[in-house]
């Protein structure tokens, strides 16, 4: 099971970047967790790119690479869009995330359940290029919009690197998941007061 999936169940860490592309960010922390088409499955039913029960098994080895350099092609846009310096964004990672943007994502549609509700679909197995292009699109969004841009947040936690956008109110929001680096930070804490005492 990786680590901070939206949604998880019970005993797994939540972690919710609040965008998908920002999502796909948290694959590559604390190590690579998309090793395996069974792993990138997984990822991929966690986030809201596909609607619950879409067959994914025809992911293969082959999905790998190119999600792991939209990745990486997103935390550098990402990273520059954090730093307060005004840097310009990385050129070749913006052309790589507009050359997947351009291609069409995969294509919804509502369906009738048995109860009489209507629930999404997708016409068609969701292809690679298709799942790129909506993560792709996300980035773009989110990037070259100045409001939520200006939420984009990066964990307080020590090592942290994950970012997340902070929808919170008055956008307090100072950990990537208050399980994880917030249970952390609030354990030492503790300590640093208990030893203060002692002392």
């Amino acid at each position: 099971m990786l680590p901070f999936i939206t949604g998880a169940g019970a005993g797994t860490p939540r972690f919710d970047a609040g965008r998908p592309c920002l999502d796909l960010l948290a694959t590559s922390h604390p190590a690579e967790h998309l090793l395996t088409p069974a792993s990138l499955r997984t990822w991929i039913t966690t986030t809201p790119l596909v609607p619950p029960g879409t067959p994914l098994t025809h992911v293969d080895a082959t999905w790998l690479p190119p999600f792991r350099e939209l990745r990486d092609c997103t935390a550098r846009l990402t990273e520059a869009s954090l730093r307060p310096d005004g840097a310009p964004a990385d050129d070749l990672a913006l052309a790589h995330l507009n050359a997947h943007a351009r291609q069409a994502p995969p294509t919804p549609h509502a369906l009738r359940a048995p109860d009489g509700t209507l629930v999404r679909a997708l016409r068609t197995p969701p292809t690679c290029a298709a799942l790129l292009a909506a993560l792709a699109r996300d980035a773009l969004d989110l990037l070259t919009d100045p409001v939520a841009r200006a939420g984009l947040r990066r964990c307080e936690g020590d090592n942290c690197p994950l970012v997340y956008l902070d929808t919170s109110r008055g956008r307090r929001r100072r950990w990537c998941s208050s399980e994880m680096c917030g249970n952390r930070e609030r354990v030492a804490r503790h300590r640093r007061r208990a030893a203060l005492a002692r002392a």
